[in-house]
């Protein structure tokens, strides 16, 4: 499936307020794709150097590009604004609330250019578009569960309906862990190897719990039981015990699914009337916070009963 698209428009709309954005001109070119998650500073370009100029980014003008434009006779910057218009630039931002002239808004109008102010300086724009853009850019998905936050530890708990995911996850929340989603988690990739879930923006905060109905969980166990967005660390799938012939035992080897091409862990736990599959989801989220460290209580055992097999003292 073709990615979505990353206009002018959805990233004005979706950082107006983060990044202070005001448009000033090119209105009608908002549909402009931005091509390369990052932002370029056009200096170079406008001196005359087009070369490598990085047309396909974002364009941040700062003090050093405003004032050198400032510095050019009225031919030299028209021939300036022609040779930057003429290429396929996504849009322009001024930062440090620098107004572009007259010449500058008339020549991105005619070219359908948006041009934005920000009041930040050149720099803190720059890093924090990139950030942002980074994450825009970055693949994307759902995975149908519920995920919450157990001691640092992000677990997708997943299961077919009235498996008791909801049931579980209410357990934890009320033992003080923190919800991240209910029913379908948004994924998407950081930094090309950490899948970050986030709930969708019309149910954050809120789950569903069979035979009572849809729950505020922020309202009803307070703030810290929330997480905006929280790292994958751990898979969970709850079946039925008829459904699981195989269960591991010992946890000599450790599973895994696929998301967005990582490999995160995960476990089967086999579910029956009685079982507190909560406490189970809990001990997991632990169990693997301890293998992190490097510590495998599986691996222990299994060299304690290799040394008194063979007579020889365990390593320590």
């Amino acid at each position: 499936m073709k990615p979505e698209a990353i206009t002018v428009e959805r990233f004005f709309k979706e950082n107006q307020n983060q990044l202070g954005l005001e448009l000033v001109a090119g209105a009608d070119g908002l549909k402009r794709e931005i091509m390369e998650p990052t932002v370029n500073r056009p200096g170079l370009m406008l001196a005359g150097f087009t070369k490598y100029f990085a047309y396909k980014r974002v364009q941040a003008l700062g003090n050093a590009e405003i004032f050198f434009l400032r510095s050019q006779t009225p031919a030299d910057r028209a021939r300036c604004y022609q040779a930057l218009f003429g290429y396929k630039v996504p849009c322009l931002v001024c930062s440090r609330s620098l107004k572009p002239d007259e010449e500058m808004i008339a020549a991105a109008n005619a070219a359908h250019v948006p041009i934005f102010r920000t009041p930040q300086i050149t720099m803190h724009f720059i890093s924090q578009a990139t950030l942002t853009l980074e994450t825009m850019f970055a693949p994307r998905g759902t995975e149908l569960g519920s995920m919450v936050d157990i001691l640092g530890i992000g677990v997708i708990i997943k299961g077919e309906s009235g498996a008791g995911k909801s049931e579980s996850v209410l357990a934890l929340i009320e033992r003080g862990y923190c919800l991240v989603a209910d029913d379908v988690v948004k994924v998407h990739l950081q930094d090309g190897q950490h899948v970050i879930g986030t709930a969708a923006a019309l149910t954050r905060d809120h789950m569903e719990v069979r035979g009572i109905g849809i729950i505020n969980v922020a309202a009803m166990f307070g703030i810290k039981s929330i997480r905006s967005n929280k790292r994958v660390d751990l898979v969970v799938s709850l079946k039925a015990w008829n459904e699981v012939p195989d269960v591991e035992r010992l946890g000599l080897e450790q599973e895994f699914t696929q998301i967005l091409g990582v490999k995160v862990p995960h476990i089967t736990i086999p579910i029956r009337p009685g079982r507190d599959i909560a406490r189970l989801i809990e001990v997991a989220a632990m169990h693997l916070k301890l293998s992190i460290t490097g510590y495998n209580p599986a691996q222990e055992l299994n060299e304690r009963l290799i040394a008194q097999m063979t007579g020889t003292p365990p390593a320590k």
